[in-house]
């Protein structure tokens, strides 16, 4: 969320980022409606202040007129008071709404595009397999291997469903035991948690409202989410942190849950696009300082890709134009794996930072070293998403009697050198 007085004072800059991003508002409705709650706060306010100095002077000893005078000046200001309250809080609930609607101002590095298809390659890694027979799909490779059964997947959950077995299995703990060791070299502090959530966690994050049709939402409300984000933004809510803390660095592990609203015909096959999996993330509270957040952003990216260069998988990372960065994104890198089979490069990845959006929202502060009260600034970036990455693994890894290479570094977590 934006500062008011920031959109007041800069509200060209903010009309930008709107259409820089493709979200649909009127900034002018805000601007105007934000004239009115500052007007009906000052006038209710007033009214409090005036029951006040009426009600002090009924505290001291009055005779019955005196007293009676008073009563009857206080009741009609009471009643009009009430009435003046009622008419903010109504304000107070559409100014909120509008607000949670205005987008972050993305960073000038970021492109213009409307979808994921002008976002911009920045970084290439890796030698793309060439092999000396016609390769298979990860779908073809897992059933035979005994990997994979999506048929009874889809006989137990429905659509986009599927069962990992045997070596599936070992592989996805392989990779979670390595994503451990890799990334608590790196200062991280691993954290298992909740992934049923009150819903003004995601209005925190900037996920809702815009992607309320996503979630899978329980009889109470609560909503299972689809990122470890979430919850861990949510564990220092209303909190000030010290500011000698800072960096603060979490590596969520968690299920995730997505309906894939919306991409009923999108990546249908196979473990691109599930509703369920599993998913190591990378969180970062930092001090409320550009500079600092642009350095961990790099860093956060980084980390993914030297994860994925371990693995030996080809990759490249783009930058995401505007009309695909989210409401609350100054800036986001995606890293993109290659699929040998398809010919293209699929997204396992997504590095962002927020400035103070999120941290505004939940209420995050510290204190900075004058002692003035500062929202602090947040990051994320997935670290390693389970099953996604077996897609590209399995289909990089292939050799021509049907057998899949193990990674080296994923041999002493795995226990073997080949699958088949």
């Amino acid at each position: 969320m934006l500062d008011i007085k920031f959109i007041r004072e800069n509200p060209d800059l903010v009309k930008a980022a709107i259409q820089k991003k493709f979200v649909k508002m009127n900034l002018d409705d805000l601007i105007a409606l934000d004239e009115r709650r500052r007007e009906a706060l000052q006038l209710t306010e007033s009214l409090r202040a005036e029951q006040k100095r009426i009600g002090d002077g009924m505290a001291g000893p009055l005779d019955p007129e005196a007293r009676e005078r008073l009563l009857a000046e206080l009741r009609p200001l009471k009643a009009h008071a009430e009435e003046k309250e009622e008419e903010l809080k109504k304000i107070m609930l559409e100014w909120r709404d509008l607000m949670l609607q205005v987008p972050n101002v993305p960073d000038m590095t970021v492109p213009d595009g409307e979808s994921d298809a002008q976002n911009q390659e920045v970084h290439v890694w890796g030698e793309k397999p060439s092999f000396a027979f016609e390769p298979k799909d990860h779908i073809e490779i897992m059933n035979a291997l005994k990997m994979v059964d999506f048929e009874r997947g889809t006989k137990v959950h429905g659509f986009r469903g599927y069962f990992l077995t045997g070596d599936g299995v070992r592989l996805c703990f392989a990779i979670w035991n390595y994503a451990m060791d890799f990334f608590g070299k790196r200062g991280f502090t691993p954290v298992l948690p909740p992934m049923i959530v009150r819903k003004q966690n995601l209005y925190g994050t900037g996920h809702l409202p815009g992607d309320v049709e996503d979630y899978y939402m329980t009889q109470d409300g609560d909503a299972l989410v689809g990122t470890s984000e979430v919850p861990i933004m949510g564990m220092h809510a209303d909190e000030v942190l010290s500011k000698e803390q800072f960096p603060i660095k979490y590596l969520g592990f968690s299920p995730c849950y997505r309906r894939e609203a919306g991409s009923y015909s999108k990546d249908v096959k196979g473990l691109i696009r599930v509703h369920e999996f599993y998913k190591f993330e990378q969180v970062v509270l930092c001090e409320a300082s550009h500079e600092t957040s642009v350095r961990a952003h790099e860093e956060l990216r980084r980390n993914t890709e030297e994860y994925i260069e371990s693995l030996g998988i080809p990759y490249h990372t783009v930058i995401n134009c505007g009309g695909d960065l989210g409401l609350g994104q100054v800036k986001k890198y995606d890293i993109e794996l290659w699929v040998p089979k398809e010919n293209t490069y699929r997204e396992i990845a997504s590095a962002s930072y927020f400035h103070d959006f999120q941290t505004r929202r939940f209420n995050i502060r510290y204190k900075d070293a004058e002692g003035r009260m500062q929202y602090a600034h947040s990051l994320n970036n997935t670290a390693i998403p389970t099953p996604r990455i077996l897609v590209s693994l399995i289909e990089n890894c292939q050799e021509a009697d049907g057998r899949v290479r193990i990674p080296e570094v994923l041999r002493p977590y795995f226990g073997k050198e080949y699958i088949g």
